[in-house]
């Protein structure tokens, strides 16, 4: 009897929850190679938690616009991020005091980032926001990935809960 639970357990395919499977996409958008070629980002780990965290916001901010489902969303979508910085440091070793004081830190960094880009990217302030992600992520990528940014912004912008659900349609990745 416990045998055919376990082997029915076993076989059941589970189902991704939808945060989880929309911040895997939007990882493979930040992971696009226009983005470390053409717009010249540097591909090393913290160019990279930097694209990853642009397209975080950018999703999340969209969400936040929709309403209430998009709000619950938003945070799940943000907590599947956090959670798996969390699983990156773990991976790579780190131990739990480690760990710890490393998510504060990053957690710091997330937060600044996102205050710095959002009111830029929900003005379509492509200036403002280039001028900070020159700072934040490498001299001289900022304008390609700030008009990048707005275009994401205002394409996301123009999709439904349900077709983000979906699989949000990001802009082509620089080329």
């Amino acid at each position: 009897m416990l045998q055919k639970l376990f082997a029915s357990l076993k076989s059941r395919p589970r189902e991704e929850p939808t945060a989880d499977r929309l911040y895997r996409l939007t990882v493979a958008q930040a992971r696009k190679p226009g983005f470390y070629t053409a717009a010249g980002v540097p591909d090393r780990i913290d160019a990279r938690f930097e694209l990853y965290t642009l397209h975080v916001l950018i999703l999340v901010t969209r969400l936040r616009d929709i309403g209430e489902d998009g709000i619950e969303l938003a945070q799940a979508v943000f907590d599947a991020y956090v959670s798996s910085l969390d699983n990156v440091l773990r991976e790579l070793g780190e131990g739990d005091v480690a760990v710890s004081k490393k998510m504060r830190k990053l957690g710091e960094a997330v937060y600044g980032r996102m205050s710095a880009y959002e009111t830029p990217l929900r003005q379509g302030d492509a200036g403002a926001l280039a001028e900070a992600m020159d700072r934040n992520i490498h001299p001289g990528v900022g304008a390609v990935l700030a008009d990048y940014a707005v275009a994401a912004r205002a394409r996301l912008g123009e999709q439904t809960l349900a077709q983000i659900i979906a699989g949000p349609d990001w802009p082509e990745a620089p080329q």
